[in-house]
């Protein structure tokens, strides 16, 4: 919302000396969020002047029409001789005076004006357009003033355009839809200085007549609740809109149209009621205000022609919808150029309804966006009053003495407030006076009582046994006060926020990080330390994913939760795996031009409950019952915490030291062992094994088990995903299951012996689908207590081990507590780990 502070000046007293700083300030102490706060005369410097043009010589033999001009700018220009000046514009003729801005000025964004020699003549300055100057965005033609302008040549321009004024934007949030208005902004300024606030919304405008301005049936008195109509007749279809309210529709971001229109854009402005002006000519028939039929379809003035919905609202004629309902008119009842008789509409509308339609159609009018904030339904009458007022003075015509006025609206339900109720919210003592005082700076109809469990409110004191409270009725242009905390939040607004004690709460006491979140920092940090570059992904996916990882029609990860109010209708669904949303992170790097990644993410995966039905409903005016906790418990997806890799490119660098390594399955399987080392789970109690598991690779995937229970998977994915997901071959992921893992053992205290190990390698050839782990488990059960660690270190297959065969080779640690082994003693545990795996597996040594 963009307001010049002279318009705001003609509803309350600003102090004529107000720093643009204090402004500023008042405004943010009030909650409103300031964009910016421009001081227009200095957008421009240098001499910006009135010129009045004397002749044009028009310059033929270029690509362009280009015209000489000779511009009288008085004495601004030092000599009192007319200006030369080159100029494009072809909207201007002799006599009619101009901007100017003289050689030396600077205009905005920068563009400094001298003189020059161009199109074969010298230029001294420039005649501006509105978009040269930052007034608005027409760049077709120069302004021309008009004639009955005070100024005369030499004279400073900048009174004459708008640029001795403030500019303030500001940002509102959907809460405070009143503040999208002159009216609003104003109100706030008053309550934050001090000053006097003359309501224009109080304006006084005669009522509805026994005969209508117009007929007119509202058929849905929720979607509409209040429809107001006056007819202007015969009103000069010529008339231009006048300067001063162009000027402070291009200050407010609007484009001047046609005075009909412009005025409903300004009223919109000054009062925040959006307003439609029809072709009275061009209506056929009564009006009717309905639902729209689902299919039926209506051309808005974007020249748009739409399929409404059920839901929509239209006004119609007996020709079907003539707009969409607040929110943008149609094209078949609009103003034209040959417009004389003109009938404004003012209503009310449902926010709910209005911000619904505005999304499905993707139609974000200035309307719009007032309607879903809520809109003061008081102001119908007085809007018209405003509008017919304005187009008479302009346009002659005479406004019809019918006003038509069908008024549904619902009186505001009062709320209960306990008067100690904001200082105990925010810890500020706040007497029951200041409480009355400020929600009635608000407008807020207020009667203090005493609440006695059920009997009646007194109007004195606080008798014993009683409790004080304040019967609000919250004023029609506060929508949003629809409960104690809403009026609470007022008070401490107006009173100011700067008053509430910034206290921080005790912290309870604790026995610091429970065991699951040092096992998630443990992994995180583990991770990080390999090299892995954390990321968050977004858990919402879309449903064509389960396909894109290839994954079989029963696989349990199919199931997925869809969201009932997505932020995407391409992703509506919860993700069952991390690796969804991680390859799409790792494509959008790779296309930034990554090559060599290693990604990780540690994150919630959701898994609906099958059968559990719809939650329960419950209301905000009590504590939900332990029943109503448990049934919405029932209904919460499951949300075990993952973790997941995924890499490509080059694990080592290649460089002036050698040749790097690309990244393969095998980082990614040592990925999931780090993980279960970094949970504190002994490497006895895990293995590792191939198998077979989508999205991986059949190949070349290995699942992770812990006690025999399978927590995660590891391994290259499969060709067709990457080829799906257009990512590199070889891509390698990891994922496993974080809450599947069991709580750590008590780590007993290491035995260290301070005498020297024996270290034995011993190759072992075995058939090449025998995983392992499973001969390291032997070895370590047949080398008996001596064995302090045993390590693989390669993996060999040639023609002479034979086909399907392959070599396993381990380096065996022995030591003995208490003395030094003998090489006999060492040997023997090695041939007894040996022979171990030769009796489950059919070992044999390499070499023997």
């Amino acid at each position: 919302m963009r307001v010049s502070v002279s318009w705001l000046r003609e509803y309350l007293d600003l102090p004529a000396d107000l720093p643009a700083a204090d402004l500023e300030q008042a405004l943010v102490d009030l909650g409103i969020e300031v964009e910016s706060i421009v001081d227009l005369r200095s957008t421009v410097t240098g001499a910006l002047v009135v010129g009045e043009v004397l002749d044009i010589e028009e310059l033929t033999g270029f690509k362009k029409p280009i015209r000489f001009c000779r511009v009288d700018v008085g004495a601004a220009n030092g000599t009192g001789e007319p200006q030369e000046i080159v100029c494009g514009a072809r909207n201007f003729a002799p006599g009619d005076r101009v901007v100017v801005i003289l050689p030396g000025g600077v205009l905005p964004g920068g563009f400094a004006i001298g003189a020059r020699k161009t199109y074969g003549r010298n230029s001294h300055g420039m005649i501006c357009s509105a978009k040269e100057l930052g007034l608005g965005d027409d760049h077709s033609g120069i302004i021309v003033l008009p004639e009955d302008t005070p100024a005369k040549p030499g004279d400073d321009a900048r009174p004459v355009v708008g640029l001795d004024d403030v500019v303030v934007e500001v940002e509102i949030t959907p809460d405070r839809g009143y503040a999208l208005s002159v009216r609003g902004i104003a109100r706030e300024l008053a309550h934050a200085l001090g000053v006097p606030f003359r309501d224009p919304g109080l304006a006084p405008a005669p009522g509805a007549t026994a005969e209508p301005a117009y007929p007119v049936e509202v058929r849905d008195t929720v979607g509409c609740d209040r429809f107001a109509a006056r007819m202007v007749r015969g009103i000069d279809p010529t008339a231009q809109t006048p300067g001063w309210m162009r000027q402070r529709l291009t200050v407010a971001g609007v484009r001047s149209i046609s005075l009909p229109v412009d005025i409903t854009n300004y009223v919109m402005l000054e009062l925040g009621q959006p307003m439609h002006a029809f072709d009275a000519a061009r209506i056929t028939g009564p009006l009717v205000v309905r639902r729209a039929a689902a299919g039926e379809k209506v051309t808005t003035l974007d020249g748009v022609a739409r399929t409404l919905t059920a839901e929509d609202m239209v006004i119609c004629d007996d020709t079907g919808p003539v707009s969409l309902a607040a929110v943008m008119g149609g094209e078949t009842s609009e103003v034209v150029a040959s417009t004389t008789d003109v009938l404004f509409e003012a209503a009310h509308w449902d926010p709910v309804m209005v911000g619904r339609t505005a999304r499905r159609h993707k139609l974000f009018s200035e309307a719009a966006k007032r309607w879903e904030r809520g809109v003061d339904p008081a102001l119908p009458l007085v809007a018209i009053e405003r509008a017919v007022g304005l187009l008479t003075a302009h346009a002659g015509g005479t406004a019809g003495a019918e006003i038509l006025d069908l008024d549904h609206v619902r009186p505001r339900t009062p709320v209960t407030l306990p008067v100690d109720l904001p200082g105990r919210r925010v810890g500020v003592a706040y007497s029951p006076e200041r409480v009355v005082s400020l929600l009635e700076q608000v407008g807020c109809h207020v009667t203090r009582g005493v609440d006695r469990l059920g009997e009646d409110p007194g109007t004195a004191g606080v008798p014993a046994g009683g409790a004080d409270v304040l019967t609000v009725v919250p004023p029609s242009w506060r929508p949003d006060l629809t409960d104690p905390a809403d009026l609470v939040e007022e008070v401490v607004r107006l009173d100011g926020y700067d008053r509430v004690p910034s206290v921080l709460p005790t912290a309870p006491p604790g026995r610091g990080l429970t065991w699951q979140q040092r096992r998630r920092r443990a992994v995180a940090r583990s991770l990080a330390e390999r090299g892995y570059v954390e990321v968050l992904a977004h858990p919402f996916v879309a449903g064509s994913l389960a396909d894109l990882l290839g994954l079989p029609a029963d696989d349990p990860r199919r199931a997925a939760v869809r969201v009932a109010n997505p932020l995407s209708e391409e992703e509506p669904l919860l993700r069952t795996t991390l690796l969804g949303p991680l390859l799409g992170i790792l494509k959008r790097n790779l296309g930034r031009g990554h090559r060599d990644l290693a990604l990780y993410e540690i994150g919630a995966v959701f898994h609906p409950r099958p059968g559990v039905g719809a939650p329960p409903a419950m209301g905000v005016d009590r504590r939900p019952t332990d029943a109503e906790f448990a049934a919405a418990d029932a209904v919460v997806p499951d949300q075990p915490r993952h973790v997941a890799v995924v890499l490509t490119g080059d694990v080592e660098p290649a460089g002036w030291w050698g040749a790097g390594r690309p990244a393969g399955w095998a980082d990614a399987v040592e990925a999931g062992r780090a993980v279960l080392a970094a949970a504190d789970l002994p490497a006895d109690r895990v293995e590792v094994r191939a198998a077979e598991h989508a999205p991986w690779h059949p190949g070349r995937c290995a699942e992770l088990l812990v006690d025999g229970v399978v927590v995660g998977h590891a391994g290259e994915l499969h060709p067709a995903v990457l080829a799906a997901l257009e990512l590199p071959k070889r891509t390698s992921a990891m994922e496993l299951d974080l809450d599947a893992l069991p709580a750590a053992p008590v780590a007993p205290a290491p035995t260290i012996s301070g005498f020297p190990p024996a270290l034995i390698d011993v190759a072992l050839v075995v058939d090449e689908r025998v995983p392992a782990a499973q001969v390291q488990q032997a070895l370590v059960e047949g080398a008996g207590e001596l064995l302090e660690g045993v390590r693989l270190f390669d993996v060999y297959a040639s023609e002479q081990l034979g086909a399907g065969r392959r070599s396993l080779a381990y380096k065996l640690t022995f030591r003995a507590p208490d003395r030094t082994l003998t090489v006999e003693e060492a040997v023997a545990a090695r041939d007894a780990a040996v022979a171990r795996a030769a009796e489950r597996f059919g070992a044999t040594l390499r070499g023997a």
